[in-house]
């Protein structure tokens, strides 16, 4: 089979993305569930195949339609410095996170982002205006995951695709941590969120700002539940 190569993402930029996908990255994201460990203490998620069927449901009902969509917006927005475009959909973040816990994880990983893209970026004054914008926000982590993958020359779909295996890592590597599951499960429950991560970014490419929504009451309880969880290893 011969590959098209014309078409194929530039190294730097392909190995940017995969950068911004490595739990590695120091943006605390591993400290953090998202709701993944109370569903376990309350919701009865206690086999493979449930963690797995609820991850799904996460990236469907909550990634795609939410920060998926917004990442989508907010990639072109930087790209056309639209700063009052980047500014309204960080307040939309802001304004949707339903519990204490969701909207502190979303403004320390934008905070964290926002650093580690003014540390890489120093002295590069064609990146440097937009990330003291960011920083002056105060940023949130989709906006800022945003901005840092608008400087590569990945299409938006490229840059949904490496937030998504990113945020299915972390939470695979919080069901690991939660309960018992053995490293193979975990290889099971990523290749299922990978094999539905393209029409997860097809779906959220295609929402318009009036479509996207931010509505998981039961994810909202869970969260709320897991603010006074007795005894928790994550912080959200």
């Amino acid at each position: 089979m011969r590959l098209d190569r014309t078409a194929s993402l530039p190294a730097a930029s392909f190995l940017q993305l995969m950068w911004l996908a490595s739990p590695a990255l120091p943006v605390g994201g591993f400290s953090y569930s998202e709701g993944l460990e109370s569903a376990i203490e309350n919701a009865g998620i206690s086999s493979e195949s449930a963690v797995g069927d609820w991850l799904l449901d996460q990236l469907h009902i909550t990634q795609a339609r939410g920060d998926m969509a917004l990442i989508a917006k907010a990639t072109g927005a930087w790209r056309r410095a639209d700063w009052v475009h980047v500014r309204e959909l960080n307040d939309w973040v802001l304004h949707t996170r339903e519990t204490s816990e969701l909207r502190l994880q979303a403004e320390q990983m934008g905070r964290s982002m926002a650093d580690w893209l003014r540390n890489q970026h120093q002295g590069n004054e064609e990146v440097m205006p937009a990330v003291r914008h960011l920083a002056a926000l105060p940023p949130t982590y989709p906006v800022a995951f945003a901005l840092a993958a608008s400087a590569t020359q990945a299409s938006v779909r490229e840059v949904l695709l490496a937030y998504a295996f990113g945020w299915a890592e972390n939470m695979v590597q919080a069901a690991l941590k939660s309960m018992q599951l053995g490293q193979s499960a975990g290889q099971r429950i990523l290749a299922r969120l990978a094999d539905a991560i393209p029409a997860a970014a097809d779906h959220a490419i295609g929402l318009m700002d009036s479509e996207r929504q931010a509505f998981s009451p039961m994810l909202a309880i869970l969260s709320a539940q897991h603010e006074v969880q007795y005894s928790r290893l994550f912080r959200s």
